[in-house]
């Protein structure tokens, strides 16, 4: 088999957290590998994290951006991301992405308002029927 790995990994036994969407979700992990430039995570179920993630190590007091190389089962591959690297989502979101997203979200709004609205003038005239 062909090592794809451009750094060796060191097996090991480090507990770690992942953090993901903006630091609201959280899985616990146990990372078997590490090398400089990523790490192989096993989770005690499977966990649907998303491509890009923050890895804390507590016995290293270490965060590091990981991105998802692969997934099997309760295992993930993940690359270490360079800080200040321009793929990462995070750096889309802090750029003119954010005013973008923030216009849907208030045209979805609008849009429910408008709904519960009407939802709220139908049901008073269900009401009177059933009376």
């Amino acid at each position: 088999m062909i090592e794809r790995r451009t750094a060796p990994r060191q097996k090991s036994f480090l507990r770690g957290c992942l953090y993901f969407n903006n630091r609201r979700s959280s899985a616990d992990c146990l990372i078997r590998d590490i090398s400089e430039s990523g790490a192989r995570l096993i989770f005690s179920g499977t966990v649907a994290i998303p491509d890009m993630a923050d890895l804390y190590i507590p016995q290293k007091e270490q965060t590091l951006r990981v991105h998802v190389q692969w997934r099997h089962a309760d295992e993930v591959g993940v690359a270490f991301v360079a800080p200040g690297a321009t793929a990462e989502p995070a750096a889309a979101v802090e750029s003119g992405d954010v005013a973008e997203r923030l216009q849907k979200l208030e045209t979805e709004v609008a849009a429910l308002k408008r709904i519960v609205k009407r939802l709220q003038a139908v049901v008073p005239q269900a009401d009177a029927d059933v009376a």
